[in-house]
């Protein structure tokens, strides 16, 4: 089988865990491990961003790893579970943007950027473009030298310039549901939330630091536990809203059809298939429900 067929699958997991695993959704056995995924220099303006088109974002490629020709075989099976499930989705897309919604490290530009490889999408981090607009290296920088309304101002900005754009996957900020205006503009297109459980995100943010979080950073105490009693007082500020989106994608669901006791056992595929699977049924039930809506309003116009 050629590595071509690929995306590209590296040897260490860029989201939240590595390992074997059985695929029991999808019938198949493998090992899946998918490394860092690397994207161009975001745009300096949302003026910019309706320069660029939609190209897709650079293509992964298969890495062979110390487990030599097997993993590589692995790698490609998953890579062609995606790109099947992918194909299936984008019939019924129609060019509607994805926009990924969730609590701050849930994993959305990681997901994003698989999704938007896979279905020949544009990737972009709403974050990332808040940062060049203004011209700051940082969100904590923005947040620190103006404020925070300063900084959900131009967010909404930025996601008001994407939604009239198509064929993107964006992933937004993780306070990027709290303004009304936000769901008007991101519905245009098809919301996905990811559903991360408390105590994993904490795990995670207290592994990496909060530095670049301004909403989680503290000057002292223990990290997990200061990270768990912040994300605990955002999830009850935000949970209604992130209820909002089209699909929600449980990682405790995904865990437990996996065979897995923790959702930090999961990588960015696991995630990843389970988004596309979500996505489906949703454009079909919604494309079934619009054709018959269609249908019923003509039948009225001829009476």
């Amino acid at each position: 089988m050629e590595a071509g067929v690929g995306l590209a699958l590296q040897s260490r997991a860029a989201g939240f865990g590595t390992g074997r695993r059985r695929t029991a959704m999808y019938g198949a056995e493998s090992r899946c491990q998918i490394g860092s995924l690397r994207l161009g220099d975001q745009l300096a303006s949302p003026a910019a961003v309706r320069a660029r088109g939609t190209k897709p974002v650079a293509p992964l490629r298969a890495k062979k790893s110390a487990g030599g020709h097997e993993n590589l075989h692995n790698s490609v099976d998953e890579a062609l579970l995606l790109k099947r499930k992918s194909e299936d989705v984008l019939f019924h897309m129609n060019g509607r943007c994805i926009y990924l919604v969730g609590m701050m490290g849930s994993g959305k530009s990681t997901v994003g950027k698989i999704l938007a490889e896979v279905l020949g999408y544009s990737f972009f981090d709403s974050d990332k473009l808040v940062e060049q607009a203004v011209g700051m290296p940082s969100v904590a920088q923005i947040f620190k030298v103006h404020s925070e309304a300063f900084f959900r101002d131009n967010e909404s900005s930025v996601l008001r310039d994407l939604s009239s754009m198509r064929r993107l996957v964006v992933a937004t900020g993780g306070g990027a549901v709290i303004r009304p205006v936000n769901w008007k503009n991101m519905k245009k297109g098809l919301s996905v939330w990811l559903d991360v459980p408390l105590e994993a995100l904490a795990r995670r943010i207290a592994k990496v630091g909060t530095a670049s979080r301004p909403l989680l950073d503290q000057p002292s105490g223990d990290p997990y536990t200061m990270a768990f009693s912040k994300l605990s007082t955002l999830a009850e500020q935000r949970g209604d809203a992130y209820a909002n989106a089209d699909v929600r994608v449980s990682l405790e669901e995904i865990a437990a059809k996996l065979g897995h006791d923790d959702v930090s056992k999961l990588t960015p595929i696991d995630i990843a298939l389970e988004s596309l699977h979500k996505i489906e049924s949703f454009v079909m039930e919604d494309s079934a429900t619009g054709s018959q809506t269609e249908s019923q309003a003509q039948w009225i116009q001829t009476l």
